[in-house]
């Protein structure tokens, strides 16, 4: 049996400003969210093996979430001089990656099976090969929680995860769906 305390542990040891239980149950897959990519307001819609069009649509997500019994979600929280404050908007998801790929390594040893999900698309490669060539590392390949069809505010709410931390913060979510 997973112990949910003992991961939110490894979580804040990795870096994370909060962590917690994810209830797969709860996860919607919602196709405007999807349809949000399109706009592209991250410039990686179509460019990125990770991203819409190229990530798994809505109901391979569905399927493939069926097998996981629970999850951990995990968030980075920058605080910002003021809501303009790019710097730290950049430091904050860079950190992010870097708390997530630490996290992604601890847990790999006892979940191999692990379906990761970040914040933003996979910046493993710059650039993708998409679309030109097969993905380098599609074992090591993250999709993003939006990419998924996950409206992540919502994900935070449905489990008790605070996704405001308040004025002049950033919060950079992710999760780890756990067999």
């Amino acid at each position: 049996m997973t112990n949910y305390n003992e991961l939110k542990n490894l979580a804040i040891q990795a870096g994370f400003d909060d962590a917690g239980y994810l209830d797969v149950a709860k996860l919607e897959f919602l196709q405007e969210v999807r349809d949000m990519c399109a706009a592209d307001k991250c410039h990686n819609y179509n460019r990125s093996w990770s991203c819409p069009p190229a990530a798994p649509g809505l109901d391979e997500m569905r399927e493939k979430v069926k097998r996981y019994s629970g999850g951990l979600l995990v968030q980075t929280v920058g605080h910002m001089e003021d809501s303009l404050d790019f710097e730290e908007m950049m430091a904050s998801a860079k950190r992010h990656g870097e708390n997530f790929d630490r996290l992604r390594d601890t847990l790999g040893g006892d979940y191999p099976d692990m379906l990761p999900m970040g914040a933003g698309g996979c910046a493993r490669c710059q650039p993708c090969a998409y679309p030109d060539a097969p993905c380098r590392f599609p074992d090591k390949m993250t999709y993003s929680m939006e990419a998924c069809g996950l409206f992540v505010s919502r994900v935070c709410t449905d489990n008790g995860m605070k996704y405001n931390h308040g004025k002049d913060t950033i919060c950079y979510t992710a999760c780890f769906l756990l067999d």
